[in-house]
């Protein structure tokens, strides 16, 4: 079994394919991580802008938060009628390209790929920033825990779809168990205590002595806050992935991911009020996770609270596997329509697609390296492009319905609302976060865009420059030049000229020789007994030698220029050089070779023109010596 096989598993054959396929309860952690995990930092994001509020800050959390609690139950409507509409995978991409346009599409889905990055950084931020609230010591590593775990998720979600959602199902289940009991916990003791609970630990103490509160500020924290919406996307771009009724299993999925996600922040923001939990600065010594707060007022520090910030950190730091789904997907949709590289649209051994999973941890690695891995820091970045795309989605499915041959008036009500409320939240996220980082999305976009345009235009360049609408041309057929590079007389050079004989009639063998090497004269000798000889007793005619000196030890150019001088002096016919090549048996045997082939290939590949061909021939140094065929 080789080394692919143990880190990423057996390669999967294409009719494999429906196995891989999922139903509700491996979808939940598969496309809901990004939204469950949301709970664990939305609140605390709002509450953060809040701090200069200080205790009056609480006041507002609840507000802030129904706001988003309705926005979040006009999405699940809104992309409800999405999944329905689009069985086949209704993204907003594919949604905004059919409906409104191709470009529309693609401000989409620029909006979208963004985001994905964005989750992937800030998922694993969040998370580790949970593991440094429960142990300290470790601050000074956040980011190479950060840059760890985003190795080990890259690594699961190259195993293939059903190994991801089974790795992440006992993490997933486990978060939601222990924070539900927790929180089931706090609302008991707000109840019996008649609204007065006393924290097992209390939180730090919020400043007294605040600011007035602003619409400005309110509105920057109901900004912050929307990142709790964050992937309710993911299921309506995963349609393709469930089990059959594949509709009806992906509205199952997303109901379930929906309730979960609003019973969750309700009772957080709840929580936080009665027991008067703020958000601490997260760049200061003393910082803990909203969430860890709550653990440690309602349960104490003790083993549960440590079993709960474990499954917190497994499902923040796994909830970039959304963006893990849902990138190389819609890298998959945009290359099959020309504006990606097109092997972002090719299925890797596990039947996922690699490169796009491969570009996404490289662009969120970077992402965490230049903010750090701090959570705080990426937090204004985050948002816009979900937005974006729930607006451009919303408005896409208005116009469906509105051409569609069955007209649903309830449909295009919920979706027009649905285009309504994302756009105005988009506004107000933008004008709120673009001081504080915002410009940076801004400016992303656009270059994404570019770079769509870019390999779109470069494919229809490719098209048009290789199209041939005639038949086959008949006129001529002359036999190409033959050129085979030797270094002595050996099983190499053997097989590559009798390869060479049968392509072509004018075979040339050429040997270059340095300054310091006296083998031409012997090399002479040798072809004239093992070469010419034979060949002319059997009556065809021998390949020439020509030996090439070097006075600047370079094997690479006099060769080279050899090719070219043939070129150009037989313009109606090809050059074709044959190389022949070691092939060794194992992988720690190439370095005691030399590879000077392989700059002789790169640069006829780019300069030696559309008449030259190479053709490797190898030799294997485990092949036994043959006799002539």
């Amino acid at each position: 079994m080789s080394i692919l096989d143990h880190l990423l598993g057996r390669p999967l054959a294409t009719a494999e394919e429906g196995e891989q396929r999922i139903g509700v309860s491996a979808g939940i952690p598969i496309l809901g991580l990004d939204a469950l995990s949301s709970a664990a930092y939305g609140p605390e994001a709002a509450l953060t802008v809040l701090l200069p509020l200080g205790l009056a800050g609480l006041h507002y959390i609840g507000p802030i938060i129904t706001l988003i609690l309705v926005l979040l139950f006009i999405l699940y409507l809104s992309y409800r009628q999405t999944i329905s509409a689009y069985p086949n995978g209704g993204g907003s991409y594919t949604v905004a390209k059919e409906n409104l346009g191709i470009y529309f599409g693609l401000m989409a889905a620029a909006s979208l790929l963004l985001d994905y990055i964005l989750n992937v950084a800030v998922g694993i931020s969040a998370g580790v920033e949970a593991l440094v609230s429960a142990v300290p010591a470790l601050q000074p590593y956040i980011l190479s825990l950060c840059l760890v775990i985003l190795a080990l998720l890259t690594l699961v979600n190259l195993r293939g779809m059903r190994e991801s959602g089974n790795a992440f199902l006992i993490p997933t289940y486990g978060f939601v168990g222990t924070l539900a009991v927790v929180l089931v916990i706090g609302l008991f003791k707000i109840v019996t205590s008649g609204g007065h609970p006393t924290p097992v630990e209390a939180p730090p103490a919020a400043a007294t002595v605040a600011q007035v509160a602003t619409a400005w500020l309110l509105m920057k924290s109901f900004a912050s806050g929307c990142t709790a919406m964050t992937g309710v996307e993911a299921v309506s771009n995963g349609v393709t992935v469930f089990t059959e009724p594949r509709v009806e299993t992906a509205q199952k999925t997303l109901t379930v991911i929906i309730v979960i996600l609003a019973l969750l922040l309700a009772s957080i923001c709840f929580v936080c009020v009665e027991y008067g939990i703020g958000a601490t600065d997260p760049t200061g010594n003393q910082y803990q996770s909203v969430i860890s707060m709550i653990i440690g007022a309602v349960v104490g520090r003790n083993w549960f609270y440590y079993v709960t910030q474990g499954f917190v950190l497994a499902v923040l730091a796994l909830s970039a596997n959304t963006s893990f789904a849902g990138f190389p997907r819609l890298c998959h949709l945009l290359a099959h329509d020309d504006f990606l590289p097109h092997s972002f649209a090719v299925l890797g051994r596990r039947l996922v697609y690699s490169t796009g999973i491969a570009i996404l941890s490289v662009l969120a690695g970077v992402l965490l390296i230049v903010f750090g891995g701090i959570t705080d820091r990426l937090i204004p970045l985050f948002a816009i492009g979900a937005f974006g795309a729930f607006t451009l989605s919303q408005a896409g499915m208005v116009r469906h319905w509105l051409r569609a041959e069955k007209k649903s008036p309830v449909s295009l009500v919920i979706n027009a609302v649905g285009a309504v409320a994302t756009a105005i939240a988009l506004g107000v996220v933008l004008v709120a976060k673009f001081g504080d980082g915002a410009w940076i999305s801004c400016m992303v976009v656009p270059v994404f865009l570019a770079a769509f345009v870019a390999t779109r235009r470069h494919y229809d360049w490719v098209r048009k420059c290789i199209a041939c609408p005639r038949p086959i041309a008949t006129d001529a057929l002359p036999q190409p030049v033959v050129v085979v590079p030797i270094k002595g007389w050996n099983y190499l050079s053997e097989k590559a000229i009798r390869f060479a004989m049968q392509v072509g009639d004018e075979v040339h063998a050429v040997q270059v020789l340095t300054d310091e090497d006296d083998s031409g004269e012997v090399l002479q000798g040798t072809w004239k007994m093992m070469v010419e000889a034979p060949l002319t007793a059997c009556g065809r005619q021998a390949p020439q030698l020509k030996i090439l000196q070097s006075p600047y030890r370079s094997l690479f150019r006099p060769l080279y220029n050899l090719i070219i001088e043939l070129r150009d002096a037989h313009p109606g016919r090809y050059v074709v050089v044959v190389i022949p090549e070691l092939v060794q048996e194992h992988w720690y045997d190439y370095p005691l070779h030399n590879k000077r082939a392989i700059g002789l290939k790169a640069a006829l590949f780019f300069w030696g023109g559309s008449r030259v061909v190479v053709v490797n021939v190898p030799w294997y140094l485990e092949e036994p010596n043959p006799a002539p065929v």
